[in-house]
C-alpha cells in the first residue's frame, strides 16, 4: 500500500468551471503524506488539509451545512441574522458564509480565545461578544447568550453547532467520502480531536459504513476534556478537570453530534499538551507545515495510533487550521514560559520561538 502511494501521490484535482462564490470552494481539500512520521511508524500517516478551506479551516464545512440546512427546513430567510456560540473557527466560517450569502452574523464567544481570531471576525463584517469563560451549566455559557440573543430577534437563528446535527451530517456528506476516494477506500483508522463532535462523527460514520466497520475510528483528546476518560471507562463521565493550549477540542459533556457516533468509537487516546506543542514546531521543520495546536495534536494522535496498529496501515486525521491565528502564543518565548514548556522542546526546534 505504502509503495502504491509513493507511485500515486495523493495529488489535488481540480474542476474544468469556476466554483460557484465561497461555499462552492469549501471541501474538496487534499490529503498530505507526513514523510517524517510515515517512514518511522511505517505506516502512511496522512492528515487532511483543511487549511486549504476558503475560511482555513475545516469548521468552513460545519458553517457551510448548518446554514443550508437552516435554509432548506425554511427557518431562515433572506436578510435573516445568524447567531452562534463559539470558540473562533465556525464563527470565522459561518462570518464568512454569511457575507456570501447577504446574512448579518452575531458571534458569542469566550474571552480566553487569541486575539488574532476576534479581530479577523470583525474584519468579516460580525458582531462579535467576547464573554467570561464559564462551564455548559451556567446560564451565561457564551452558547447559552448566543441561543437567548437569537430569540430576541426577528427572522434569526442560533446554529447550535454543538448539538445541530446538521455539523455531523455536513461531514458525513463531503469529509468521510472525500478521504475514501482520496485513498481508494484503503484507509485503516481514522483520529481527530472533537469540540463539537461533528468532524469525528459524520466522518467516522462514513468511513464505518462504507468500509464495513474494517475502518477504525478514534477519539484524541486533550487535558481539561473528559471525553478520553469516558470512552476509555466505558461510558463514564468525570468531573472536568485541567485546561489546554489547544483551542476549540474538548468537551465536558457528549454533545448531540458526538452522541450519534460515540458508541461505535473504537478507543481513544489523551495527548498531552507539551506533545502537542512540539509537534507544531516539528511539522514546520520537517514537513514545511504551519499548524495550529490542534492540527499538531491530531498528528500526535495519528503517530500514536499508527504504533498501536503496527507497520503497513495507512491512518488519517485532520489538519484543522494553520497556525497564523495562534501565532502570538504558539511561537512566543514569554507564552512558552508562562506555560512551562521550555524544557519540552527539544533544541533543535526551539528556534521557533522567535517572538518576545
Amino acid at each position: 500500500m505504502l509503495g502504491a502511494l509513493r507511485a500515486k501521490p495523493l495529488a489535488r484535482s481540480f474542476t474544468s468551471r469556476a466554483v460557484d462564490g465561497f461555499t462552492g470552494a469549501v471541501g474538496n481539500t487534499p490529503l498530505i503524506r507526513l514523510k517524517k512520521l510515515s517512514e518511522k511508524t511505517g505506516c502512511n500517516i496522512i492528515g487532511k488539509a483543511e487549511f486549504q478551506n476558503p475560511g482555513g479551516s475545516v469548521k468552513d464545512r460545519a458553517a457551510l451545512g448548518v446554514v443550508r440546512d437552516a435554509e432548506e427546513r425554511g427557518l431562515l430567510k433572506a436578510g435573516g441574522t445568524v447567531v452562534e456560540g463559539t470558540a473562533g473557527n465556525t464563527g470565522i466560517g459561518l462570518a464568512h458564509v454569511c457575507r456570501s450569502r447577504g446574512y448579518k452574523c452575531v458571534i458569542f464567544m469566550p474571552n480566553t480565545q487569541s486575539q488574532e481570531k476576534i479581530d479577523l471576525l470583525r474584519m468579516l463584517g460580525a458582531e462579535v461578544y467576547p464573554v467570561p469563560a464559564v462551564a455548559y451549566e451556567n446560564p451565561q455559557n457564551y452558547n447559552h447568550q448566543a441561543r437567548d440573543f437569537a430569540k430576541s430577534l426577528p427572522n434569526a437563528i442560533w446554529t447550535d453547532q454543538f448539538d445541530n446535527t446538521a455539523n455531523a451530517k455536513a461531514h458525513y456528506l463531503s469529509t468521510g467520502p472525500e478521504i475514501w476516494e482520496q485513498t481508494d477506500g484503503n484507509v485503516d483508522a481514522f483520529i481527530c480531536a472533537t469540540g463539537t463532535g461533528g468532524t469525528l462523527a459524520g466522518t467516522g460514520k462514513y468511513l464505518k459504513e462504507k468500509s464495513g466497520g474494517k475502518t477504525q475510528i478514534w477519539l484524541a483528546d486533550p487535558p481539561g476534556s473528559v471525553l478520553y476518560s469516558y470512552v476509555s471507562s466505558g461510558g463514564k463521565l468525570t468531573e472536568r478537570n485541567g485546561s489546554s493550549i489547544t483551542e476549540g477540542i474538548g468537551q465536558g459533556r457528549i454533545t448531540n453530534n458526538l452522541g450519534t457516533f460515540v458508541k461505535d468509537l473504537d478507543g481513544a487516546l489523551s495527548i498531552p499538551d507539551a506533545d502537542s506543542l512540539e509537534m507544531v514546531y516539528d511539522l514546520l521543520d520537517s514537513e514545511g507545515l504551519y499548524l495550529g495546536a490542534s492540527s499538531a495534536l491530531n498528528v500526535v494522535a495519528a503517530y500514536k495510533l499508527a504504533q498501536k496498529l503496527g507497520p503497513g496501515k495507512t491512518v488519517a486525521t485532520i489538519l484543522c487550521d494553520g497556525a497564523y491565528r495562534y501565532q502570538s502564543r504558539l511561537f512566543s518565548k514569554a507564552w512558552v514560559k508562562s506555560k512551562g514548556f521550555e524544557d519540552a522542546i527539544p533544541l533543535h526546534l526551539k528556534k521557533y520561538t522567535v517572538l518576545d
